[in-house]
């Protein structure tokens, strides 16, 4: 095994401290862009090649209030629109700064090379979308603006990497964090990653996962191949908390591919842009169905649209089938041509499908799309284990609540990923050296740690959260002095899975990344149940003792480490909604326990972390 050690040790304390990134979609690139301009040593590790991510497929655009927005929006409608979509759920200190950094952000992609689209005055187009209140979307190349944005970012690392100011390696699968253990706890101080049939150690004073999501989950995903919950899988590993892993995001518009089209074919998402220009959801009779189910029709938020489609099949009796998307009348309505201008992407995509979406109706289903929880973080990007940071689809920053608002997903990668750079070089000298578990301010209950089975009782040494200059306040008290804000937090021995009565009815067929996409779909899918889930855990945990010893650190196989990693993503969010059993967001249990008028549980926030003595087992 070769072993990188970290710059400061070859050329001295003077040296520039080397943060190495890992992930090369929106918040992977751009905060290799800004430390090395910062005069860090940076290293961009990714597991294809730079293309292969999340952004590159991203269609939607870019919320964000500019100095000059469309008339009557305002940061604060931005604000109200993203915690009315995530149901209660966000931490609206995260979204503040979300919605008001914003347009720093958006100078900071021109300045690396983003053109974004133009109205025919010369100002930024801006487009409305799902759940937003006001036109706040920005474009680049219509519907190609992920790949658009990610060109440019990556046009401008390869310069830097010329350049001699950064250093990219593609190809390079990470397998695991390496952590040191010292006198105020563990650190990470760099990692191992496989490239070129090889296993190499790379030391760092801190790392940041910019892995993206996983899609790759389940059966209908937009998400490519490469996301496969490798992130979160390592930040478990290394005792990192994670948290609404049961929040997993349903676009409700995937094209439906033709029989007959190659297995692994890219996935075709149909921006939700399109619904935002007038497009309408119709059944196999051609009836419009939305305005039954929410009274913003197609216009309501996407685990909502998701829902409706499934409940609305399920009701034909057609559960797996699929419905229609309606093009057609916005060509009609604003003219011949308007499709291929507007949706250059989408128009080649769906004539190379056989279907002319001017004139024909697109068969849809909805697909796993985007994960709203993921690995704990503060504002400034840190995870609750020093040394490492998390920005980006991977990290839960409590910006995306129970459900993401349209066109957010992007922006959080940059805001996020520009603060962890920020708080890493020294640029905000007033942010707090830990960060608490973060509370859910709509949320009451005592947190509590979660070992083995049972809640510990109350002895005074049980953890509290702790408050720094980012939480503010101390959390207000109940009358027996509990902590009414904060949130239920678990430390497991293991994985979490069944016990042994409920593993004992595990089925037999074998692992295989179909069975397991197959088997999340129809019991952790769009709809659940208790009982669904519980024959999940079984499931999954009786493939664990086949699967996790072959994914083991010392395995040289990439798809071993990826289906570890899935196996172990697709357990902890199968934990997580087993133990939610009422209906939030994008979580819904057909099972779901009626919610009273006031807010209670079913707005509190799970977290789950490892035992740090059982980090390095």
């Amino acid at each position: 095994m070769t072993s990188t050690p970290r710059t400061s040790s070859l050329s001295g304390p003077s040296a520039p401290r080397r943060l190495v990134v890992v992930g090369s979609g929106i918040a992977g690139l751009y905060a290799a862009l800004l430390a090395a301009e910062a005069g860090t040593d940076v290293v961009l590790l990714t597991k294809g090649a730079l293309e292969d991510s999340n952004t590159w497929f991203a269609q939607g655009g870019i919320s964000a209030v500019l100095d000059e927005p469309a008339p009557g929006d305002t940061v604060a409608a931005h604000i109200a629109d993203t915690l009315k979509a995530g149901a209660g759920h966000c931490d609206p200190e995260a979204v503040r700064v979300l919605c008001t950094e914003a347009r720093l952000d958006m100078a900071g992609l021109v300045r690396f090379g983003v053109s974004f689209d133009l109205d025919d005055d010369g100002d930024p187009a801006l487009g409305l979308e799902a759940a937003h209140s006001a036109p706040r979307i920005l474009h680049a190349g219509g519907d190609a603006t992920g790949a658009r944005v990610a060109d440019a970012l990556i046009r401008t690392v390869l310069a830097f990497q010329a350049e001699g100011r950064l250093t990219v390696k593609g190809h390079a699968q990470v397998t695991a964090l390496l952590t040191d253990e010292g006198a105020s706890g563990r650190t990470v101080t760099g990692l191992s990653y496989l490239r070129n049939g090889r296993e190499s150690r790379l030391m760092a004073d801190a790392v940041l996962l910019a892995t993206g999501g996983a899609g790759q989950l389940f059966s209908q995903t937009t998400n490519p191949s490469v996301a496969t919950a490798d992130g979160l899988a390592l930040a478990w590993r290394a005792g990192a908390a994670v948290t609404d892993l049961e929040f997993f995001q349903f676009h409700p518009t995937c094209m439906v591919p033709p029989a007959g089209t190659r297995a692994g074919a890219d996935p075709l998402l149909i921006s939700e842009a399109v619904r935002g220009e007038g497009a309408v959801l119709v059944d196999v009779h051609g009836q419009r169905f939305m305005g039954d189910y929410h009274p913003d029709a197609e216009l309501a938020p996407r685990d909502v649209v998701s829902r409706s489609i499934a409940l609305h099949l399920a009701a034909l009796g057609d559960p797996n089938g699929h419905v229609f998307l309606d093009a057609t009348v916005v060509e009609k309505a604003r003219g011949a041509g308007f499709l291929e201008k507007r949706f250059p992407t989408i128009s080649q995509r769906t004539r190379q499908a056989g279907i002319d979406w001017t004139k024909e109706r697109v068969p849809v289903a909805p697909a796993a799309h985007y994960w709203m929880g993921g690995v704990v973080t503060d504002l400034f990007g840190r995870t609750t284990v020093p040394g490492l940071y998390a920005a980006g689809e991977v990290a839960c920053t409590g910006v995306q609540g129970a459900n993401r608002l349209a066109s957010n997903s992007l922006l959080e990668g940059l805001v996020f990923a520009r603060r962890a750079v920020g708080v890493f070089v020294g640029a905000f000298r007033g942010a707090a050296d830990a960060i608490p578990l973060r509370a859910n301010s709509a949320a009451g209950g005592l947190a509590f740690t979660h070992a083995a089975g049972t809640p510990p009782a109350d002895d005074g040494r049980s953890p509290k959260p702790a408050t720094t200059a980012l939480s503010g306040p101390p959390a207000p008290l109940d009358g027996a002095g509990n902590n009414t804000s904060a949130p239920v937090s678990w430390q497991f021995e293991s994985v979490p899975g069944p016990g042994p009565i409920e593993a004992s009815f595990a089925g037999g067929e074998p692992f295989s990344r179909g069975a397991l996409r197959r088997l999340m779909t129809a019991k952790a899918g769009v709809l659940r149940s208790g009982a669904l889930l519980r024959e999940a855990a079984v499931q999954l945990a009786a493939w664990a003792e086949e699967v996790l010893p072959l994914g083991g650190a010392g395995s040289l196989v990439v798809r071993e480490h990826e289906d570890a990693n899935l196996l172990l993503a697709a357990q902890l969010l199968v934990h997580a909604a087993r133990e939610r059993r009422g209906s939030l967001g994008a979580h819904y249990r057909s099972d779901s326990v009626s919610e009273p008028a006031a807010v209670d549980d079913s707005d509190k926030r799970y977290t789950m972390s490892r035992k740090a003595s059982l980090v390095h087992d």
